[in-house]
């Protein structure tokens, strides 16, 4: 089957180029280096335990979490494609503490890469799709090996992002700062094809994305949006919602971004030294960029999330993306003084439930 009548990624890009007089052509290239070494984890993810490479490697990555064999695998690939290109300044994964050193012998370039190997992986044993998320960056100092504080930029100033979703097909969805595209790859012929141009988030949404056995953890305006969307067509939303929970967010983002809805990842008490569990750098600038070229919206809950400043490689925080309203609407409670909750009349929250909690008790 060939696909002469859509563009490839390589097209893409280069009328893109077109349109930037100035641009070199590097940037270019860290994309398809980026998009080769997404095929290779395609292909790794695709043979699973055939090739041997699923369940636990043994060891626990900087934040202290259970690495995969495909974390490990992933991560090899993703520093093998992108470090020989001279492209990069430098780059930063989520399962290395410290900037990764780049061959003394490489050309350093003018961007900088963040990248999360294998989003997920903790379904991979399941075959839960899972995926590859990166985040560009221009370099302060270009053509000098980078710094961990040069990674430390808020997410406005991100040049490009993407993810590769490893499911039924093998996508790249991908923003260079105009909008958002979808490209399908074709395994017999390796190449990937625009098949989702102009990407758009619905504005509005009656889907959303919770991990509720979190909700005793909950803070006020969460379990508020939460209550009232589990009340249904008898609550003040008059509407009923479905709920999802997929805990893959390249998974939970291409659902979003193909059909709308919304996504709550939220500071909660749980661990109160932990504002948060998604990583900024990693997960949630690149979600959130991706968000918001589609026309949606992302959030720490509270203010946009690419106008959070990193403080910290590895820093985490809430997140909350999705349909506009949605997310506008969170942001509103957190803004509002508490109210009454509807807690008690949902059968999720019933005072015979096992999941009730006295500590929220009105």
């Amino acid at each position: 089957m060939f696909n002469l009548d859509r563009s490839t990624l390589t097209e893409y890009l280069i009328e893109h180029r077109r349109r930037t007089p100035e641009a070199t052509g590097e940037f270019n290239a860290l994309i398809l280096q980026i998009a080769q070494a997404c095929k290779a984890i395609s292909r790794a993810v695709a043979h699973g335990a055939l090739a041997d490479v699923l369940g636990s490697h043994g060891s626990a990555n900087v934040q202290g979490e259970e690495q995969k064999k495909l974390d490990v695998l992933a991560d090899e690939i993703f520093l093998r494609a992108t470090h020989w290109g001279g492209d990069l300044a430098g780059m930063v994964s989520e399962e290395n503490e410290a900037p990764i050193p780049l061959p003394a012998s490489d050309q350093r370039g003018k961007y900088l890469l963040a990248f999360d190997p294998l989003d997920g992986s903790s379904n991979i044993d399941v075959n839960v799709a899972v995926g590859s998320i990166f985040s560009i960056l221009r370099a302060p100092t270009p053509g000098e090996d980078a710094t961990a504080a040069d990674f430390l930029q808020p997410g406005r100033r991100q040049v490009a992002a993407g993810y590769a979703i490893y499911g039924p097909s093998t996508m790249l969805v991908l923003s260079v700062g105009n909008g958002v595209a979808g490209f399908t790859l074709d395994p017999i012929i390796g190449e990937f094809y625009l098949t989702h141009p102009g990407i758009r988030v619905p504005q509005t949404t009656r889907e959303f994305a919770i991990n509720a056995s979190n909700a005793r953890f909950w803070e006020p305006p969460v379990r508020r949006y939460v209550d009232e969307c589990l009340a249904g067509r008898s609550g003040p939303r008059g509407v009923d919602f479905n709920m999802r929970w997929i805990a893959s967010l390249v998974a939970e983002t291409h659902r979003i971004l193909m059909r709308g809805g919304v996504f709550l990842y939220p500071r909660d008490r749980k661990d109160p030294a932990r504002p948060g569990r998604l990583r900024l750098l990693y997960e949630c600038n690149p979600i959130g960029f991706l968000i918001e070229q589609a026309g949606g919206r992302a959030s720490t809950g509270v203010r946009p999330t690419l106008e959070v400043r990193p403080e910290s490689l590895h820093q985490r925080i809430g997140f909350v993306f999705g349909s506009r309203e949605e997310v506008e609407r969170i942001e509103r409670y957190h803004h509002e003084p508490v109210i009454g909750s509807v807690q008690d009349e949902l059968p999720l929250f019933h005072a015979r439930s096992l999941f009730r909690d006295t500590e929220f008790a009105q």
